[in-house]
């Protein structure tokens, strides 16, 4: 506890610091600066604000112990019919403080570029791709976020899509979000299958963090990019000029294409965010993998093959396989409730990492 209570105080003394930083004109003056130490001071209000109510608990604690064994037998009585609830406060901000001390992820506040793709199951999977981005966009709604289409490759025959890219703008999106990289199966009934048998197919998830130009250098050289017209339904052109891009990125064969937009330019700008997120991502799966080669024991390692979750819809079902969380609200999850899933995976990594921690 001593070691946590001289990490709160070192704490407390840099807040102290950056407010007067943050009131000096020699650094108000400077753009970069002001913004690197005004993120910094939000980032650890929340902590502050914790560790003060803490203090204050700590304070009155010490006080009423003080008055226990004193002769005011009045007194003594109400603090001892106090100190119950005094004591579970403080081990409530005490496990709030472990949390808020836990190493920050630095991606958690980024937007996201969501891809969801189909897998095995023909048109089922295509529908079904077309679901969880309904899903994910209700979601992203109720949350505040801005959803953008980057890219999309329609199913063709009862709908849905072979794969669709959006962008998700907004605070928080990614340390939300982040759960839901992997396989997601579903088991239901086709609306051709004429004898009513149940058909399981599986779209991917991947919930990728924005790249900055500055995180990820791309070298221009490294680059073939290709233009030609855009297609919709059936093959036909879309556009009578070539704004379609395709970039190809040659170390490491990722493939990009953008055909969304009517400008070539704008087609651009979406492929190289999405390029820049993908070769960010593949930087973390690597750095995961290898943190997981040395945990094999490791549940949720972000392997994009891992099968995470199953949407059954015969008994309106859902099932986390990582933390074995089973609900039958099917159609109000599909309808973008979500957070409670969410809370549970978040509360589950949390607690996995404190245990490490400790």
């Amino acid at each position: 506890m001593n070691i946590l209570l001289d990490k709160l105080r070192e704490i407390e003394i840099r807040y102290r610091e950056l407010e007067g930083q943050l009131s000096d004109p020699q650094v108000v003056s400077k753009q970069g600066l002001y913004q690197k130490y005004a993120k910094e001071h939000a980032d650890l209000t929340e902590l502050v604000e914790t560790i003060r109510k803490y203090e204050k608990i700590r304070s009155r604690m010490e006080e009423y112990k003080g008055f226990l064994g004193g002769n005011d037998e009045e007194l003594k009585a109400i603090v001892k019919d106090e100190m119950p609830q005094l004591q579970q406060e403080q081990i409530e901000l005490e496990e709030k403080l472990r949390l808020l001390l836990l190493p920050k992820d630095p991606n958690d506040n980024k937007n996201v570029f969501l891809e969801i793709r189909a897998g095995t199951g023909g048109d089922e999977a295509g529908l079904f791709v077309g679901d969880l981005f309904r899903m994910y966009a209700r979601y992203a709604d109720s949350q505040g976020w801005r959803v953008e289409i980057v890219s999309s490759s329609p199913a063709g025959g009862v709908g849905g899509f072979k794969e669709i890219i959006a962008q998700i703008e907004g605070r928080g999106a990614y340390s939300r979000l982040k759960y839901e990289s992997g396989v997601h199966r579903v088991q239901r009934v086709p609306v051709t299958e004429a004898q009513g048998r149940i058909h399981t197919s599986a779209v991917t998830v991947a919930i990728m963090p924005e790249a900055q130009e500055v995180e990820i250098n791309i070298d221009p050289n490294e680059l073939r990019i290709d233009v030609y017209r855009s297609t919709g339904h059936g093959g036909q052109s879309v556009n009578t000029t070539d704004s379609a891009v395709r970039i190809t990125h040659l170390p490491t064969g990722l493939v990009v294409t953008c055909q969304d937009e009517k400008s070539q330019l704008k087609n651009k700008t979406k492929a190289m965010k999405v390029l820049r997120a993908r070769l960010l991502d593949a930087m973390v799966q690597k750095q995961n993998a290898e943190q997981a080669q040395t945990r094999k024991s490791q549940v949720g390692s972000g392997d994009r093959s891992e099968r995470i979750r199953t949407y059954n819809f015969p008994q309106s079902r859902i099932t986390d396989h990582r933390i074995n969380l089973t609900r039958y609200d099917l159609d109000n999850f599909l309808n973008g409730n979500i957070s409670a899933v969410i809370d549970a995976l978040a509360s589950h990594y949390q607690a996995r990492a404190l245990n490490k921690q400790g």
